[in-house]
């Protein structure tokens, strides 16, 4: 129905596999995009809010994909974060231009020319929740893993009792609802196996601020350009 035109969105707390091999075979990525991304929202100890990407559809990744992620995860920040402009970081060991293997080291000099971005360079690991970047780029193994650290913190959180804590609080996936693929022509977006009504709430709200914000239309522009 998405791909007719039936409807504008869709939405679904099932199978993740099956939904990314439906999107991709019916939706289909935009086209100049390599690789659509998946992301996860970040809480800023500020109080501010950040985007990770990727986080698990993209496990190796070449330095030309990284540096569309960044594209991708900018404009993502910009229509639905409402962040002028993102300040976007290459998750590194280390802050020096230089630092990481061969893969960081040569999508480092792709984010330094891409002109679409603004680059700040390395950030690590320590800077993830604070106010340093507004988009972090990784591949979806290290994003992948950073995601599931972050869902235990939670759950330690509320084992130990102190989850009633604002910044804890926001850690809880039914605050976000689900994750869009960025990328695709449309947008589609998944949930959480276990998404409650809060959640399935706030899934169709991400839905309709990407179709208010015309999300899909401006990353075809940008990568058409």
């Amino acid at each position: 129905m998405l791909a007719s035109g039936k409807v504008d969105a869709f939405i679904s707390a099932g199978n993740t596999g099956a939904m990314l091999v439906g999107t991709m075979y019916s939706i289909k990525a935009i086209e100049g995009v390599l690789r659509p991304t998946i992301s996860t929202i970040v809480p800023k100890l500020s109080g501010g809010t950040g985007l990770l990407l990727d986080v698990g559809l993209n496990v190796d990744c070449k330095p030309e994909q990284l540096n569309q992620f960044a594209t991708l995860g900018s404009l993502y920040v910009q229509h639905m974060l409402n962040i002028e402009n993102p300040r976007v970081g290459l998750l590194n060991v280390g802050e020096e231009e230089g630092k990481g293997n061969q893969q960081l080291q040569a999508t480092y000099a792709l984010l330094k020319e891409n002109d679409k971005i603004n680059f700040i360079g390395n950030v690590e690991g320590r800077d993830i929740f604070q106010d340093k970047c507004d988009v972090t780029v990784c591949d979806g193994f290290t994003g992948n893993v950073i995601l599931k650290l972050a869902e235990s913190v939670y759950d330690i959180a509320v084992d130990r009792n102190v989850n009633n804590d604002p910044y804890f609080h926001r850690f809880h996936y039914e605050n976000y609802g689900g994750t869009p693929v960025i990328g695709v022509a449309k947008p589609v977006i998944i949930g959480h196996g276990i998404s409650n009504d809060k959640a399935f709430m706030n899934m169709i709200k991400t839905a309709e601020k990407m179709i208010e914000s015309n999300l899909c239309n401006d990353i075809r522009e940008s990568f058409s350009a």
